[in-house]
């Protein structure tokens, strides 16, 4: 008896490998379209890009064309040499897309653009491998804006706490940071209990 076609195995790893490939034939079709749309390019770096500020970022450009990441198979998209290159001079833009960068396709006036950008600024907490920008200090005595129930979690975050008739009280004055320093997952965490922002987004 003939095996049915139903029953023909197919690879999981090539259905992969094709829906990652037509992905990036689709990013190249995007990108090219944007080339032939939009008159201006302009190349940004993210700071401490955080995803709902892309999103509104995103939003006020909804009249433009954003692309953030995937930089080789966009650089491939422009072209790499100016032999490759889809349009003019596209080849030069290429090779600034190193490390975090994101284009933008615009018809806006350049110094509209830039003026957004110059002012664009969120202020956020800092995450674990950020720079501290200014040294925290706690000093010796009672913290009042933590709950009870909270104390044993800033202890395990290396804070020399105890309850004192169920206040949270830091037996000591603690340094929770210094500006320049690498913060770790435990300073980045307290911070943030604090309520100290120490990160900004800009592109």
């Amino acid at each position: 008896m003939p095996k049915s076609k139903r029953d023909k195995k197919i690879s999981l790893t090539k259905v992969e490998k094709k829906v990652g490939l037509e992905t990036k034939q689709k990013l190249v079709e995007n990108v090219r379209n944007s080339v032939d749309t939009y008159s201006r390019i302009f190349v940004f770096k993210p700071e401490n890009m955080r995803n709902n500020t892309l999103k509104e970022v995103r939003e006020h450009w909804n009249h433009s064309k954003i692309f953030i990441g995937k930089n080789r198979v966009i650089a491939k998209a422009l072209g790499c040499t100016e032999e490759e290159e889809y349009n003019e001079n596209l080849h030069k833009v290429s090779v600034l897309l190193r490390g975090e960068r994101g284009l933008l396709f615009t018809n806006e006036k350049t110094d509209d653009v830039l003026e957004y950008f110059e002012n664009l600024s969120t202020p956020d907490y800092a995450r674990t491998g950020g720079q501290c920008v200014e040294t925290v200090v706690l000093p010796e005595g009672p913290l009042p804006e933590f709950s009870h129930a909270i104390e044993p979690q800033l202890r395990n975050l290396g804070l020399p706490t105890s309850l004192k008739k169920g206040v949270v009280t830091l037996l000591k004055e603690h340094i929770v940071c210094s500006a320049g320093d690498t913060l770790t997952s435990e300073q980045a965490r307290i911070l943030k209990l604090l309520g100290k922002q120490q990160a900004e987004f800009r592109l």
